[in-house]
């Protein structure tokens, strides 16, 4: 027992610092950050909002009413924030 005690202090005195990288971290997009970030570029009336599994991944689609009277779909991946085309 105490040689697997020793082991185990020599095996973390041993190990580097582990944390977490600011930069490495993903920052994940509610829905709505997505929908208040498509309403700030963009200009549009939305008209709703929703989230869906596509693929394994997380999708904001955002309905928006365009200034020309048309209905579009807006698809934000949720992970990236990325729109998807």
């Amino acid at each position: 027992m105490r040689n697997l005690i020793k082991i185990a202090a020599l095996a973390l005195s041993l190990s580097d610092t582990c944390y977490a990288d600011p930069d490495l971290l993903l920052t994940r997009v509610s829905l709505d950050q997505a929908t208040h970030q498509i309403i700030k570029e963009h200009k549009l009336t939305v008209l709703g909002a929703h989230t869906e599994i596509i693929d394994g991944r997380e999708i904001h689609i955002i309905k928006v009413l365009t200034a020309d009277g048309h209905i579009r779909h807006y698809r934000i991946d949720a992970e990236t924030g990325n729109p998807i085309h």
